[in-house]
């Protein structure tokens, strides 16, 4: 008797210390007692996250030398790719003319097949505008300039190079440096994802962030159709803005097809298999590993989940989606509100070119100043990837990233018909999220998806390396540089200088 009671008292602790596990397990980290407690305040999410105390700030804290008047010679790069890859590619351009003391030429944007678009940097970036930022930094010049040789004038030619992707700063300080000793200019490329994201270098990194976020400046009449567009949004209030990641090459790559119609699945196994690399890949397995886009449905049923109704006002940053409107129709019918760029201003600049990197432009200003920011799928080379740095950067504004992995267990059980807990599931796994606060970098997240805490600072830090720089960084970084044109300054008051600069911190 005593050994069967001893047995239903193991039982009874035993079952109450799974209950006790299991209902900690649910509450997650907010230190929720129960179900009906897991509430988002979306009134809040229309403001800011919460900074922590930290504020951006890219300015250089160490000494920073302006370039040298002698360049080791000049530096030329075709970026390819979207507006985010080329965005990123032009920031370590920037930074590989720095390593390398080069004079960096006016970075290419390619003409690709995907956006038929020959803008170039002249018509989509305020290029006075850059070189007066980054003067500094580098120099930059428009084109090579001539040379005279043997009686003629022709211009130089650069060496064509293909870097490793992800290349390291040894890279360039020996391959590539040598190279463009030798002959003058190197040429590399592609340049997309050609230089490491991970430097040990924070005043490498802050040169990103400056050239990112102050000296990339879209053209002026790119400036004023995006601000007319969001001066319209906010006639009613906030609005907020979603990248739907729902295109044929994405849904490809991703090879989620188990949602699709057998017509369908066709035309996306066809574009894969001439477009990407053959793999043997497992829907199933990769909508449990979050590797799959979310559709517009779940996009809705997520927001409603959270609290947001029918009366919200929608922008959507996409490209042509994937089956046209059948999948966009249950999105629609919880989300009536919806606008692009194109429904919000008719104009034919916008209506002629609307998907070319003029449109891409226009989207990416008006995600960025949104309210609340939500990416459906942002992967390395997507166009979220820089924006949700930039609204980082741009004082913490909120931003909704959804955990795919997270949220894939209660999306599984509802297409099998349970639904029952579903919208508490998806609060759960939402409330773990940072909306746009400030956060450590995750394992193989880019370095412009997440500049924290290089590109930060507090004004109250206890650590030395947190600290803001002082607010004449400006005029120090500019004494430097005029001194070393005019070269008026004596060893002793370059040596001052020095010192001074060496406070920036």
């Amino acid at each position: 008797g005593s050994v069967a009671k001893l047995s239903i008292a193991v039982v009874v602790l035993l079952i109450c210390t799974l209950s006790f596990l299991f209902s900690t397990t649910l509450t997650g980290s907010k230190g929720f007692t129960g179900p009906s407690e897991v509430r988002i305040d979306v009134e809040q999410l229309w403001g800011s996250a919460d900074s922590g105390g930290w504020r951006p700030s890219s300015a250089p804290r160490s000494h920073w030398p302006p370039p040298p008047k002698e360049s080791n010679g000049y530096l030329r790069v075709r970026c390819n790719g979207g507006l985010n890859q080329q965005r990123s590619a032009i920031c370590n351009a920037v930074l590989a003319a720095r390593i390398m003391n080069a004079t960096l030429v006016l970075p290419e944007l390619d003409a690709n097949s995907f956006w038929h678009d020959d803008s170039g940097f002249h018509g989509i970036y305020d290029v006075e505008h850059f070189i007066h930022s980054l003067r500094y930094d580098v120099r930059i010049v428009e084109s090579i300039p001539e040379i005279r040789k043997n009686g003629k004038t022709k211009k130089m030619k650069a060496v064509q190079m293909r870097p490793d992707r992800n290349a390291g700063v040894d890279w360039y300080t020996t391959e590539a440096l040598a190279t463009m000793k030798q002959h003058g200019a190197i040429y590399l490329t592609p340049f997309s994802h050609r230089l490491a994201d991970e430097i040990d270098n924070p005043e490498y990194q802050r040169l990103r962030c400056r050239v990112n976020y102050h000296a990339l400046r879209f053209k002026p009449h790119i400036m004023k159709l995006s601000e007319s567009i969001v001066e319209k949004l906010r006639t009613e209030g906030h609005f907020m803005a979603i990248h739907l990641r729902f295109e044929m090459d994405m849904l490809s790559y991703a090879g989620c097809f188990n949602i699709f119609s057998p017509e369908e699945k066709a035309i996306l196994e066809k574009y894969r298999d001439g477009n990407f690399a053959k793999k043997d890949l497992n829907p199933e397995e990769r909508r449990l590993m979050g590797k799959c886009p979310l559709t517009p449905e779940e996009v809705g049923l997520i927001l409603r989940a959270m609290g947001f109704d029918n009366s919200t006002r929608i922008f959507l940053a996409a490209g042509e989606l994937f089956g046209g409107e059948q999948y966009m129709k249950p999105f629609r019918a919880l989300f009536p509100r919806l606008e692009n760029h194109s429904s919000v201003d008719s104009s034919e600049d916008l209506s002629t070119k609307s998907q070319g990197l003029l449109g891409s432009a226009v989207d990416y200003m008006v995600c960025l100043l949104a309210d609340i920011f939500m990416p459906t799928y942002d992967g390395p080379s997507n166009f979220a990837n820089n924006l949700l740095g930039h609204r980082l950067y741009y004082g913490f504004r909120t931003t909704i990233r959804p955990d795919r992995k997270g949220l894939a267990p209660a999306f599984i059980a509802r297409a099998q018909g349970r639904k029952a807990g579903f919208e508490e599931a998806v609060r759960r796994v939402m409330m773990n999220t940072s909306f746009g606060s400030p956060q450590e970098r995750v394992r193989n997240e880019s370095f412009y998806t997440n500049s924290w805490p290089e590109c930060f600072c507090q004004t109250e830090a206890r650590n030395p390396t947190h600290r803001c720089p002082p607010d004449n960084v400006l005029q120090v970084l500019h004494n430097q540089l005029e001194s070393q044109m005019t070269g008026n300054l004596d060893p002793h008051q370059q040596q001052r200088g020095n010192r001074t600069s060496s406070m920036v911190r």
